[in-house]
């Protein structure tokens, strides 16, 4: 049993030690949702809210308990998709501590993790509301049922000025309080916009089309709006302080039916909303991302040139652009709009240049309806060159209407680009990583290309046989350990192959090194290099599909045994 708990407690800390870093935030978020749940559930059972409980019961703490967390994770959602504040503290932040600058890399998934809190306080906050106005209706019309909540119900029939039911007339209904009142029409408007949002927002929509998600997105405006405005209506009301202290219920409630008559030490208490407090936790956020949005702006509206078009096999296109005053980053991303295209979507890719060049370029695949247009606007359809007029020219801002206009906003982010089925990324690897190594502190690089086609070696073919001669050279062949791995194959492919595999080079990419078919086992190349820089740090870089990042994660988590460590990381957009 003890040999069981020691296994145990040795893999957690393995674990911790890779994680330690995500999931103490991550630890911290929760703790402080699930603080300001039960702060506010409590609060909500105090002396102030005892006649609100009398006609609500716990549906009044079941309703602002989430209430509070959602003020909270409201303030934090917009934080995490302000790429120019991420930007900064990367670069703040990156010479103390890697291991903090790498959590910054994960704001997508903390954004979305956000996000799914924010759903799920929504539903328990709707659900609880449902059932307040069903008590409020009953009190308003239960006559027969406990007196008490009938009286609290009439309280404030003249002026209204101290109510406690919102209901104020048994001739209505739950629905027309709903579309009547601020807080019904906001909330109406909120949890639409919210579905819209999240529904929009799953994967196999927001890779087929695109510009759904991207109109939808931009519903948290309206989102905003409404939750600002939420707590105007102040529908939730509490005994105010001075009534009780001159009437408290332990001593009043149970004599309710003398209030105000004479002869009575109790008045009919008075009740009063509470002031509305959302927009306080909001309005930083909201203030930040509106100077994100100036910046973007601003950024955008400086002259990109498109000096050359290059189209790779494998439907892969590369420009190549020029902008006034830019001076590109190892491992920086620009987002790339074309206006002839659409006005409004705007694309994340990975800068493949070196930083030498006096251009910067990057590689697009045509996956998809956007970047199909973008082939066509390049006139990477053509068969024959075309002229330089013919390409995409800058638009100065005033719409797409006419020009093929291009615009960029650059990010200084530092992605992590290697182990791709992304064809477009491989030249990175080697610009970056091989090229350009004083930039990377490492003693050898294990380069994994995955690759469906093999055209899509055709071009890369030629960056590499020049890579092998450089460090044939300079004496350093072993800095570079590349495997390349064509995962598909048709049978007359396959025979070519068997006819030239004791050729010297590979008979696919002309290399020294022979291309390998299927895929990688994983176990045994995490094992093999573990072998080899016993005492180490390994970086594991990934570019690619979801699937292969979770399966890398645990290999690495896995591996890291003894003085070995891997450290995953993956690009993150």
């Amino acid at each position: 049993m003890n040999e069981v708990f020691d296994i145990i407690l040795l893999l957690f800390l393995m674990f911790w030690l890779n994680m330690a870093c995500a999931w103490m935030s991550q630890l911290v978020w929760l703790g402080i949702n699930a603080f300001l749940f039960v702060h506010f559930y409590m609060a909500f059972l105090v002396e102030k809210w005892f006649y609100t409980r009398v006609l609500l019961g716990h549906a009044l703490p079941w309703a602002r308990a989430p209430a509070a967390c959602l003020n909270f994770n409201c303030m934090l959602i917009l934080l995490p998709v302000c790429r120019n504040l991420l930007s900064f503290l990367r670069g703040t932040i990156q010479c103390c501590s890697r291991t903090a600058a790498r959590q910054l890399d994960r704001n997508i998934t903390f954004h979305k993790m956000v996000a799914y809190m924010i759903a799920f306080h929504t539903a328990v906050h709707i659900i609880a509301h449902l059932f307040n106005f069903e008590y409020f209706m009953d009190g308003q019309l239960n006559r027969d049922g406990s007196p008490l909540t009938f009286v609290l119900s009439e309280i404030g029939g003249g002026d209204n000025a101290s109510f406690l039911n919102p209901i104020r007339s048994n001739e209505t209904n739950p629905t027309v309080v709903l579309f009547t009142t601020v807080a019904g029409l906001t909330g109406v408007a909120i949890t639409l916009a919210l579905i819209l949002i999240i529904t929009s927002s799953m994967e196999v929509i927001r890779r087929s089309y695109f510009e759904v998600f991207w109109y939808t997105h931009h519903l948290f405006v309206v989102f905003f709006v409404g939750l600002v405005f939420h707590g105007f209506g102040r529908i939730v009301r509490g005994q105010t302080a001075t009534s009780l202290v001159a009437d408290p219920p332990k001593d009043c409630a149970a004599r309710f039916e003398t209030w105000g008559s004479d002869g009575s030490n109790c008045t009919t208490p008075a009740f009063a909303g509470n002031p509305p407090m959302t927009w306080k936790w909001v309005v930083g956020p909201m203030i930040l991302y509106v100077c994100e949005r100036l910046v973007r702006f601003y950024r955008s509206h400086q002259k990109v040139v498109i000096t050359k078009v290059v189209m790779h096999p494998s439907k892969t296109l590369e420009l190549q652009m020029k902008r006034k005053g830019f001076h590109m980053e190892v491992g920086q991303y620009v987002f790339i709009q074309c206006p002839s295209v659409s006005g409004l979507e705007w694309h994340p890719f990975t800068l493949t240049s070196a930083p030498e060049e006096d251009y910067f370029s990057a590689h697009i695949r045509i996956v998809g309806d956007w970047t199909q247009a973008l082939y066509e606007a390049c006139v990477g359809d053509k068969t024959k060159p075309q002229e330089a007029w013919k390409l995409p020219k800058y638009d100065s801002g005033r719409g797409g209407g006419g020009g093929l206009g291009l615009k960029l906003q650059p990010c200084v982010y530092h992605v992590y680009t290697v182990c791709v089925q992304c064809v477009y990324h491989v030249y990175t690897l080697c610009a970056y990583l091989c090229i350009y190594s004083v930039c990377v502190p490492s003693s050898q690089i294990y380069f994994y290309w995955l690759c469906p086609e093999t055209q899509a070696f055709e071009w890369f073919a030629d960056l590499l046989q020049s890579l092998e001669g450089q460090m044939s050279e300079k004496g350093v062949t072993d800095f570079l350990s590349y495997n390349i791995y064509l995962t598909r194959w048709k049978e007359t492919e396959a025979a070519h192959f068997r006819v030239h595999h004791e050729a010297e080079n590979d008979p696919i990419t002309g290399l020294k090194q022979k291309t390998l078919y299927g895929k990688p086992n994983w176990d045994h190349e995490f094992t093999n290099i573990a072998s080899q820089h016993p005492g180490t740090k390994v970086g594991v870089f990934l570019c690619g599909p979801p699937q292969l990042g979770k399966s890398l994660e645990k290999q690495s988590l896995s591996h890291s045994e003894g003085d070995v460590k891997f450290i995953f990381n993956k690009e993150n957009f």
